[in-house]
């Protein structure tokens, strides 16, 4: 086994160094090579089809990450609303279902631009890979062709000196080989890379109707939830202006149920609080002289000096009142 390795390592080397050889010489210009314009063409075009599929592949995985970005913005939005607007408000319920509606829409649009969009332009970028490995592979047979036939070249120059028909007769074998299998990946290329170019278009068609088309339907669709937003905020503003939600429309409603509620205290005009007092001294004065049963002088110098100061008191009172 080791011997093998020894063996496929050192015609591996031997291999590279030739190749290395061969396009040394032709960057010089010291031997010919192999042209072909119609393959040259083909991998023009597949190169510009690879480098705009893989921009469009770049692009379109940063811009999910900026609606998946989106998508948890809008979903902090919403729940901050929803916070924010009340529960007896009007509308509370219509608010909170119409949430809810946006972040279905914003996760059915992410995933449908990953599965239907995404997924569809990976493995279409993917084919370029495997097709690039096989141009390589073709351009290190061709290498290998162009040296095998400058190898027998000057076999049969030195050939035509020292009539060595062994090393030609392997040497065109070897040309033979290096012909034949360059031969069928080039075949293989050339119906392959046109093949592959020609595909692009079918893809692109449907792709990007099926990114429109969803794109259309989320815009569509998230267009409705905020009118019906708009909606539900312009009857809270309804609302609002008739005094519904107001706390100080509140409060002086109960102020007003209060002042309803507790009667004022009675005010007493001072000529009934003078008359009150005067009756119940002249009532306890009578009971007095009642209650003695004499009738002697000292008693009617009282009762002049009363009615003389209930004189004096009405005229007081309606001085006061008439002045």
């Amino acid at each position: 086994m080791g011997e093998n390795k020894g063996i496929m390592l050192a015609k591996s080397v031997q291999k590279h160094a030739g190749r290395a050889k061969e396009k040394i010489l032709q960057n010089l210009g010291k031997v010919d090579r192999t042209a072909d314009d119609i393959f040259d063409d083909h991998l023009n075009n597949f190169n510009r089809q690879q480098t705009n599929a893989n921009r469009l592949q770049k692009e379109f995985n940063n811009y999910i990450r900026c609606i998946r970005a989106a998508q948890a913005a809008s979903k902090t939005l919403m729940d901050a609303i929803s916070e924010v607007y009340e529960p007896h408000w009007v509308g509370f319920d219509a608010l909170q279902a119409q949430t809810g509606a946006a972040e279905s829409l914003w996760q059915d649009f992410a995933h449908k631009l990953a599965d239907q969009v995404l997924i569809p332009l990976n493995t279409y970028t993917g084919q370029f890979p495997e097709m690039k490995k096989k141009v390589d592979k073709r351009n290190r047979k061709l290498i290998d062709y162009d040296g095998q036939r400058h190898s027998f070249q000057s076999l049969q120059a030195n050939a035509n000196k020292r009539k060595d028909d062994v090393k030609l007769t392997k040497g065109r074998e070897q040309l033979e080989e290096a012909r034949r299998t360059y031969e069928i990946l080039n075949t293989e290329l050339h119906d392959e890379l046109p093949a592959l170019y020609d595909s692009r278009i079918l893809f692109l068609v449907t792709n990007l109707q099926t990114l429109f088309a969803t794109e259309q339907v989320f815009h569509n669709e998230t267009a409705k939830i905020y009118s019906e937003l708009e909606a539900i905020v312009d009857k809270l503003a309804t609302d609002s202006q008739r005094g519904s939600n107001t706390l100080r429309k509140q409060t002086s409603k109960f102020m007003e149920s209060t002042a309803f509620s507790a009667p004022s205290p009675t005010k007493t005009s001072p000529f009934k609080q003078m008359n009150n007092t005067n009756t119940t001294n002249n009532s306890n004065y009578q009971n007095q002289i009642t209650t003695n049963g004499s009738s002697n002088v000292n008693s009617r110098k009282y009762f002049s000096t009363r009615i003389t100061k209930k004189h004096s008191l009405f005229i007081y009172i309606f001085i006061y009142y008439k002045f």
